[in-house]
């Protein structure tokens, strides 16, 4: 009898903890929303850009609002329109200012610029994620200004606050975003 009491503990325990994890998936996924995973895939393939880094920032700029505004950059990947301008002729393509609320547009876009950035900088993705946020100007004038021979300690250099927390919620979301969404 003891036994048994036992094991229908355990089945519950077990049962308990399979339903808390489907939950707080399902609930994590609701906060971490994924949308236009074709074109995401798409255009970091074609970029070579990690997906799941993408993923993360469109969800940082914009959670996934395809026509979000915030002052002057617009569109899933927040793009000013005189960035887009200048994408749109490095890519070679017709543009028109409107076209970067379409998310095909906006997120090629955005991951020919972050791939760009990435190349800028060769390779160091904290660096190019802060002059997507902050322009490349700061990011130079910041890497004149300071001592990186740690770069660890970068991040805490950045006199911009919004700078600091916008890498950290990128990092954070590109974790979470892997695990959500990897093999699925």
């Amino acid at each position: 009898m003891k036994k048994q009491k036992y094991f229908y503990c355990f089945l519950f325990g077990i049962i308990a903890v399979l339903v808390f994890f489907s939950v707080s998936k399902t609930i994590l996924k609701i906060l971490y929303p994924l949308r236009y995973e074709n074109y995401i895939e798409e255009y970091s393939s074609q970029y070579e850009l990690d997906e799941y880094l993408v993923m993360a920032l469109i969800k940082t700029e914009s959670n996934y609002i395809y026509d979000a505004h915030s002052g002057v950059a617009r569109g899933l990947m927040q793009i000013t329109d005189d960035t887009a301008l200048w994408i749109a002729e490095k890519m070679g393509i017709d543009f028109e200012p409107e076209d970067i609320e379409n998310p095909e547009i906006n997120i090629s876009m955005g991951c020919y610029y972050l791939r760009y950035l990435l190349d800028y900088y060769n390779s160091d993705i904290q660096l190019a994620l802060a002059a997507y946020n902050a322009g490349m100007g700061n990011v130079n004038k910041w890497l004149n200004d300071y001592d990186l021979s740690y770069p660890d300690s970068f991040r805490q250099s950045i006199p911009f606050s919004e700078t600091q927390m916008y890498l950290e919620k990128i990092e954070e979301s590109q974790k979470i975003y892997e695990k959500l969404y990897k093999n699925t």
